[in-house]
């Protein structure tokens, strides 16, 4: 497994951003590598860095605007090369259908619970490492 992965977090709140990190730590699993996590508050910023590549999975705001992380993610999942996993944040259990249209890879509710936060996070990472082994 990999030493350190790249997680990119999207959301146009600074606290959920924030939510995300403190969920995770410096790993969300003692079997899942390190983290850093780069940060981006508008759809533009994501697509960017998708484009320079060495993401391992995408955090994606469902509650973000102008643009939520489900149609993103939709689009991330429709136009990048090898999307990574990506790992979407609802506002309601309810939206877990919206989810599965947008084509997350996972789905946790907001606020960001760690406990649940950090295991579907590090499920990703872990499918992510055997993919690339």
């Amino acid at each position: 497994m990999q030493a350190t992965a790249t997680v990119l977090v999207y959301s146009d709140d600074a606290r959920t951003r924030e939510q995300v990190r403190l969920a995770t730590g410096r790993r969300p699993a003692p079997d899942a590598p390190a983290v850093e996590f780069l940060e981006c508050a508008t759809p533009d910023a994501v697509l960017r860095e998708l484009d320079r590549g060495g993401i391992d999975v995408c955090v994606l705001d469902g509650e973000a605007v102008p643009m939520g992380g489900m149609g993103l993610c939709r689009q991330i999942k429709d136009e990048v090369f090898r999307c990574p996993p990506v790992l979407l944040l609802i506002g309601r259990p309810q939206d877990a259908w919206l989810a599965t249209w947008s084509r997350a890879d996972a789905a946790v509710t907001l606020p960001v619970e760690p406990v649940e936060f950090a295991s579907a996070l590090a499920s990703l990472l872990r499918d992510r490492a055997a993919l690339n082994a």
